[in-house]
């Protein structure tokens, strides 16, 4: 892993602790901050240990996510000095190297949202420069933020009563800071369809990450989102890895299938078999060779491994998928296989017209790098060029509108 040379994140952050950058549509506005963490696991498993939390508000009178009815009474509204009162959900998954946790964390709550420019921010150190937090208003610390002079966010976390009882953590302390300047930066990205439609999102691609889980030290890498979506959402498979020399891989396949009929979060299903892309994305950070690659040709195709979703599931005992990705530009072609090693899932049942219910299940799932191969002008490297690999896979189901 090269050293880090940033002290502080790069890019634009101003949008960070905003939301209606567009105005909202019923039923179909959905915000959320969004942070998967990937850590080093003491027993040296290869997917490592992970964590994923969301913050998260929704233009909607009832939606029950994995079974818990969510009912926001109003949409975010701003005080004197711009800081929002949002009501929303926290909610998260912890997998430990062996168990998937799920739900670490499931929690409907109010939540403030403000910069560091608000005279309730603490301190004088205010820059106006995309410090700020989202502040859950809870009885355990569930917050996250940024600090006024972007050396760092943070995460502070509480396990809900009934994980920590099954062996989760209790509290989580942790630290996120620059990497690289290919991964570290804030990345923007907008699209805008028929009658108001479309979607924000802001990404950091990658961090460093060190704190504490209960009494021990860990360390790892983390990817960032922040997004706003108004629009229904088809079927998508979405993939990231980060390797241990500081590179980054994604790939997104939005696509046409016959899961978008699918009403039940069951793993396995017989029109589970083939799908239509819709668009199709991949970003390599190459830091051997200092760039970045993006593919419009990206092919993914999912089939059932030998190993089982854990008891703690929906289906427990069913296979866990095996992806396989292939990406392509004029220069360069990328083929790998990954490993699901366990599932978290959250599914969303919400009312629409005509007194009928939409669905939408999204799975994630701790990946294995099986097999790797990258070819371009300088030759071919594979699995072994690199050492750990850690990342996450998406495939979701289903359309929520």
């Amino acid at each position: 892993m090269q050293n880090n040379t940033m002290q502080r994140f790069d890019g634009d952050f101003a949008g960070m602790w905003t939301l209606a950058t567009r105005p909202p549509i019923r039923h179909l506005t959905w915000d959320w901050w969004w942070w998967l963490v990937m850590l080093d696991d003491p027993s040296g498993a290869p997917a490592g240990q992970q964590l994923m939390v969301l913050w998260s508000t929704k233009d909607n009178d009832h939606v029950d996510v994995n079974g818990t009815p969510w009912r926001p009474t109003t949409r975010p509204g701003a005080d004197q000095d711009g800081a929002l009162l949002i009501d929303g959900m926290v909610c998260a998954w912890w997998f430990d190297g062996q168990r998937m946790h799920e739900p670490y964390i499931k929690q409907t709550c109010n939540m403030v949202a403000l910069t560091d420019q608000h005279p309730a921010w603490p301190g004088d150190e205010a820059k106006g420069e995309g410090g700020g937090a989202v502040i859950p208003v809870h009885p355990e610390d569930l917050s996250m933020g940024l600090t006024s002079d972007r050396s760092s966010f943070w995460i502070r976390l509480a396990g809900d009563k009934d994980a920590v009882a099954e062996g989760a953590p209790a509290s989580m302390a942790l630290t996120l800071t620059p990497w690289n300047p290919l991964m570290s930066r804030a990345r923007p990205s907008t699209a805008t369809y028929a009658a108001d439609m479309g979607y924000d999102i802001l990404r950091v691609h990658g961090t460093r990450v060190h704190g504490r889980i209960d009494d021990r030290d860990v360390t790892g890498t983390a990817y960032f989102q922040k997004v706003c979506v108004q629009a229904p959402s088809p079927p998508w498979y979405w993939g990231v890895l980060h390797f241990e020399d500081g590179s980054y891989l994604d790939w997104f396949v939005p696509h046409v299938a016959p899961t978008m009929t699918s009403r039940t979060p069951r793993s396995w299903k017989k029109r589970d078999i083939q799908h239509i892309s819709l668009s199709q994305g991949g970003l390599f950070h190459d830091l051997k060779n200092e760039r970045t690659e993006r593919f419009a040709r990206v092919e993914v195709q999912k089939t059932a491994s030998s190993q089982l979703e854990g008891l703690h599931g929906q289906d427990p005992g069913s296979p866990l998928p095996t992806f396989d990705v292939r990406m392509w530009n004029g220069r360069t072609e990328i083929k790998l296989r990954v490993r699901a090693v366990e599932r978290a899932h959250w599914h969303f049942d919400q009312p629409t017209a005509g007194g009928l219910w939409s669905h939408l299940t999204y799975n994630e799932y701790p990946l294995e790098l099986e097999a790797l191969s990258i070819r371009d002008e300088f030759g071919v490297r594979t699995r072994s060029s690199y050492g750990w690999v850690r990342g996450n896979a998406e495939h979701a189901w289903g359309v929520l509108f």
